[in-house]
């Protein structure tokens, strides 16, 4: 995966951990580091909060609800879009301007306008209550996770590549995002899912398009 990706590039990396014989494998953190040794940088620690949908892990713990989703950079990325949807608590202005601090002279330094807007950018916590598209695979990511990493981490016309494609979410939402695709997987039965998904998704937006 360092190899293929190009310099600027971003790998998003979710996994979990197991509960073997009452001890978490600690899987995440060492695949995290594993990839920091190749060479990525460890641009971004977030949490995909599962909502209470697929709940794992040990009796005697708390149920895990979470899975990390390490964003790996090849270099300092080169694409950032971050979505904007958290309701800021104060209240909007159009212009507003910051204290500063005040230096030992007495002179007040670093004090600027700021625009104070209505939504900011998310946390980096994500919650999605849909568990995926009911279709014939053990691991489906609700297709809105894998949307908003397309548009936070690429542009339109940039390359999506999955190494493990599965049943096709990561190519079906490059496609709705004007992103082209390529995809890996082992499995025949998941390909064929896959084709048919993302050529359902270009038919539907050719479409829409008259």
């Amino acid at each position: 995966m360092y190899r293929v990706t190009k310099e600027g590039g971003v790998v998003v990396w979710v996994v979990g951990d197991a509960t073997i014989k009452g001890s978490e494998t600690g899987t995440s953190f060492r695949q995290a580091l594993y990839f920091q040794e190749l060479g990525f940088n460890i641009h971004d620690t977030m949490i995909y909060k599962k909502g209470g949908q697929g709940a794992t892990g040990s009796n005697l713990c708390y149920w895990q609800d979470f899975e990390y989703m390490f964003i790996l950079s090849k270099g300092s990325p080169k694409s950032i879009h971050f979505i904007e949807d958290r309701i800021n608590k104060t209240k909007p202005r159009s212009r507003v301007e910051s204290q500063g601090h005040r230096t030992l002279s007495g002179k007040t330094k670093g004090r600027r306008i700021i625009e104070r807007r209505e939504y900011g950018k998310r946390f980096n916590v994500w919650e999605y209550h849909e568990s995926g598209t009911r279709i014939a695979h053990p691991a489906v990511f609700p297709e809105q996770l894998v949307n908003d990493h397309i548009i936070s981490w690429s542009s339109e016309g940039d390359l999506v590549y999955d190494p493990f494609v599965g049943s096709g979410t990561t190519a079906k939402m490059a496609v709705v995002n004007n992103r082209q695709y390529a995809g890996s997987e082992i499995s025949q039965e998941y390909c064929e899912i896959a084709k048919k998904r993302v050529a359902d998704t270009i038919k539907d937006k050719a479409q829409q398009l008259f």
